[in-house]
């Protein structure tokens, strides 16, 4: 049985059934924003009886039940707490258009191509209208909210269309009257007396009125049998607006027609709310930038991790238990007596997670290598609390946790890695021999040191976190790289040991001069005594500086702090250092992962 029938429908009937409030908008779709040469191609298309495609309803009464709202423009004139027949999916911005400029006698709330809010009535010039149909733009007229084209910054009155007797004097058609002619036609009838006026009327209703009143409209209509998956899956392909709706709109949508508000609870019910969910969890640095649909996504993995208890405590198998997810057709079925039941929880969750990154020397949201693992760990810490601090449980939370982000396995698609990092870790937690499959499957391969440029990549990033962590010292300030990052009047970034300049001089490979290998993190001051020198010259410069003044036993210690071979950099032997500071990267990630790696043959340099 198919979840959809296909049809026509005259535009009139639909425009009558908008304003009725027969016909309505579920609550997530996103205002109107046409504007005022929009409306004018509308009218001329459909005037031309030109397709401006389908229209997609939703038929009420089902599973799927939306917080609903009227048409823009009809909210005054329909009755109170009518419930709608059918909700617009796709067509939105043409049917509010239409309903507008055509159904309504009100101007229309609409906008120049620039942005500035205008209101206008739009009218037919009825003589140029017949002249040709290739031309009728030409036709359409369009005057402001008391009906006047004015000139003059406001001051002279070029186009007076205020009363019906000057419309019909100017023999200027209103587009709202478009289903309703006969009655216009009555008053032409009494303040034009001149039949050829008449008979240019006539035309008129035969080339321009008639297309519009017989106008049919393709509709595909959604049963009201369909999932509310199926719905916005649907809805999302069909928007013209090209911008995906989130999770947290669509359920925001859903439990207002329980009666509770999502966003009120998210975002607080005021503006100056500085107390709502979102503050208290991105008042944290680590956590700010975190969105509604994470939360949602954490929230579902604690609804179906218990109905997945409830399924096994029956004496259920196989198929028949649900399994634990993170996936969003299951989030959007989260019932809100779920979210009621576990936002709290994941609140607190996502703010120990916070504290669980810091204190693997994780500072600053830009530092995290994937904010999609945050998820499960914040689900995790839920159900932990501070349990989490145990030092047998907080080495194998840091273990998946940088078996995740070295294997890099946190990337793309993630759901179901997710829900399953959740529910192996706990048990991991009791039983020392179920380790999750993140774990068993990060796998790093040295080579892929050579590969990493880019200090927005995970790996990158990660590798960065773990050489800063071991204590690594900026060569000019007498402090830890982080500490020196909390003074944010120090400018901090990751540059050259051996200097770019330097290495082209020498003709070496940018692939691996470029690469983390031969980066670290230095304070602006420190890279600006380097230049382009030789480490041997720029060492010596640093060194000799006033503020700096270490001999070269304290300043090789420094540099040690950063995972390299002072004397190989001191000796400007640059294939011997990136080999040995390969050697020292992987003792660090093989440290963070807690499993061996296997190193390969020493790649040779020309």
């Amino acid at each position: 049985m198919t979840n959809f029938d296909s049809t026509k429908i005259l535009l009139g009937e639909l425009l009558k059934n908008i304003k009725s409030g027969k016909v309505q908008l579920p609550d997530f779709q996103r205002g109107w924003v046409w504007d005022d040469d929009h409306i004018k191609d509308l009218l001329v298309s459909i005037a031309r009886s030109f397709p401006v495609g389908a229209v997609m309803l939703l038929e009420t009464g089902g599973e799927v039940k939306f917080q609903t709202r009227p048409v823009e423009g009809v909210e005054k004139i329909i009755e109170p707490n009518i419930e709608p027949q059918k909700l617009i999916l796709d067509g939105q911005q043409r049917l509010t258009t239409l309903t507008q400029a055509i159904g309504l006698t009100t101007p229309v709330q609409t906008r120049t191509n620039k942005g500035k809010a205008i209101q206008r009535h739009y009218y037919f010039d009825i003589r140029k209208a017949i002249e040709s149909e290739e031309y009728i733009e030409d036709a359409i007229i369009a005057v402001d909210e008391n009906k006047q084209i004015k000139s003059n910054f406001g001051r002279d009155i070029e186009l007076d269309l205020s009363s019906v007797e000057k419309e019909c004097e100017y023999m200027m058609f209103p587009c709202d009257q478009l289903f309703n002619s006969n009655e216009w036609l009555i008053e032409l009838s009494k303040n034009h007396t001149d039949p050829n006026d008449l008979s240019v009327f006539t035309q008129f209703i035969s080339k321009v009125v008639q297309p519009f009143t017989t106008y049919q409209l393709p509709v595909i209509e959604l049963k009201k049998e369909s999932s509310k998956e199926a719905v916005c899956l649907v809805f999302e392909k069909v928007n013209t607006g090209g911008v995906q709706l989130s999770v947290f709109e669509l359920i925001t949508a859903s439990y207002a027609a329980e009666g509770y508000n999502l966003r009120d609870d998210w975002l607080g019910s005021d503006t100056r709310d500085v107390n709502s969910r979102k503050d208290r969890i991105t008042a944290n640095p680590l956590l700010q930038g975190t969105e509604a649909t994470e939360v949602l996504q954490a929230v579902t993995i604690l609804y179906t991790y218990d109905l997945r208890k409830k399924d096994i405590a029956a004496g259920k198998s196989g198929k028949q238990i649900r399994p634990v997810s993170a996936k969003r057709t299951d989030m959007l079925k989260l019932p809100l007596s779920a979210w009621l039941q576990y936002a709290d929880n994941i609140e607190q969750g996502f703010k120990q997670a916070a504290q669980f990154l810091r204190k693997e020397f994780f500072y600053a949201r830009s530092e995290l290598p994937y904010r999609t693992q945050i998820i499960p760990l914040a689900a995790v810490m839920s159900k932990l609390d501070n349990r989490w601090l145990e030092p047998k449980i907080y080495e194998k939370l840091a273990r998946w946790f940088w078996c995740g982000v070295l294997g890099e396995l946190y990337g793309g698609a993630v759901e179901t890695r997710i829900a399953n990092d959740f529910e192996e870790l706990l048990e991991w937690f009791d039983d020392d021999s179920k380790i999750p499959r993140t774990v068993i499957d990060a796998f790093f391969q040295p080579e892929r040191l050579y590969s990493l440029y880019s200090r927005n990549s995970a790996a990158y990033k990660a590798i960065n976190i773990l050489i800063l962590r071991e204590g690594a010292k900026d060569w000019f300030w007498n402090a830890t790289i982080q500490e020196l990052d909390a003074q944010q009047e120090l400018a901090l970034d990751i540059h050259h040991i051996f200097p770019r300049k330097w290495c082209d001089e020498r003709n070496l490979d940018s692939k691996v001069y470029n690469c983390i290998l031969n980066k670290t993190s230095i304070s602006y001051k420190a890279n600006r005594k380097i230049g382009g020198d030789a480490p041997s010259i720029y060492l010596q410069k640093i060194q000799n500086e006033k503020q700096v003044s270490l001999s070269d036993e304290e300043m090789d210690l420094l540099l040690a702090t950063h995972s390299l071979s002072p004397s190989l950099l001191r000796a400007d032997n640059f294939e011997d250092f990136i080999i040995n500071r390969r050697e020292q990267l992987i003792g660090l990630i093989t440290k963070a992962m807690g499993k061996a790696i296997e190193t390969e043959e020493t790649m040779e340099y020309e």
